[in-house]
């Protein structure tokens, strides 16, 4: 169930309703399939209207994506590899909305249907370069369209992840220089969502039947990706490695929050902090809102 990143066509209906695509993002391994907009927007409808007492299995996964996985070299010429990604999530929750719900809004999400997964850390780096996405869980919910989202991400009490939200362990090479890095973050993180996009459509749950949803992280996000050009989003709003680098003491760098807002300039913290982190969570490659300390996710 591998998933891949793929370039966000706006031309194409894939659904009807609103649906937001990440920018910036030049990795394109699959297009969507056009599909004309009265099919889509009475397909639409009809799964809407399927939700009903029956109930089927509905599974959610957390995917920091290739990045993690495989590793990629930076905006600024270093190559990453990461051992381990650990995220602490809170709460997740799923919903079913009519109208779909507009993460660009900041609204909060009316659903008529909600279901809810407990939390755990999870680590999204596990496995090997070609691993799948990683479970969160499953639960039993209503059929119908699930398409909204929202997790909250908060310091873990215990486990690999204890005191941070999200931790990011690996090691940065460029030319002869090696860095090991161990970057936490005890940032609380809350994001909302709404609708799954990418190359499959997910959520659609049948009585009876298993639906997936996926939380996505996209990483580039914090470092930029070379194989994009320099003036792409994705590297003109990324701070790369180069400012986390310089903090680095006899090839290792261990860095939490505090860490990072005394060390960091003011300009790349402003970044990682009001632009970037609050952005790292999506549902593929639909935008989520961070709803992070303004109020319920």
């Amino acid at each position: 169930m591998k998933q891949k990143k793929w370039l966000w066509m706006p031309a194409f209906a894939i659904v009807a309703g609103t649906i937001v695509g990440c920018q910036g993002q030049n990795q394109t391994t699959q297009q969507p399939t056009e599909q004309p907009a009265s099919e889509a927007a009475s397909q639409t409808a009809s799964e809407t209207d399927t939700a009903s007492s029956e109930t089927g299995t509905l599974q959610i996964y957390a995917n920091g994506e290739d990045f993690v996985r495989q590793g990629f070299v930076s905006k600024d010429g270093w190559q990453i590899n990461f051992d381990n990604v650990y995220a602490n999530f809170d709460q997740v929750k799923a919903y079913q909305t009519d109208p779909p719900y507009d993460a660009e809004s900041g609204k909060t999400i009316n659903a008529k249907q909600e279901v809810t997964l407990e939390g755990k850390t999870v680590d999204l780096a596990a496995g090997d370069e070609n691993a799948d996405p990683i479970l969160l869980g499953e639960i039993t919910a209503p059929a119908g369209r699930y398409n909204a989202l929202s997790w909250t991400m908060s310091p873990a009490m215990e486990g690999p992840a204890a005191g941070s939200s999200l931790v990011m362990v690996g090691t940065a090479t460029k030319g002869s220089q090696t860095i090991d890095f161990n970057i936490q973050m005890d940032k609380p993180f809350a994001y909302r969502c709404g609708q799954y996009v990418g190359d499959e459509r997910k959520g659609i749950l049948q009585a009876g039947n298993t639906a997936e949803l996926e939380a996505t992280f996209h990483f580039d996000h914090i470092f930029g990706d070379a194989e994009a050009p320099a003036d792409d989003a994705i590297n003109t709003g990324a701070i790369g490695f180069d400012p986390l680098a310089a903090l680095a003491e006899n090839g290792q760098l261990n860095a939490d929050m505090a860490t990072l807002e005394s060390q960091l300039s003011s300009e790349d913290l402003q970044k990682l902090t009001q632009k970037i982190l609050p952005n790292l969570g999506h549902v593929g490659e639909g935008h989520c809102h961070d709803a992070t300390m303004k109020e319920d996710a």
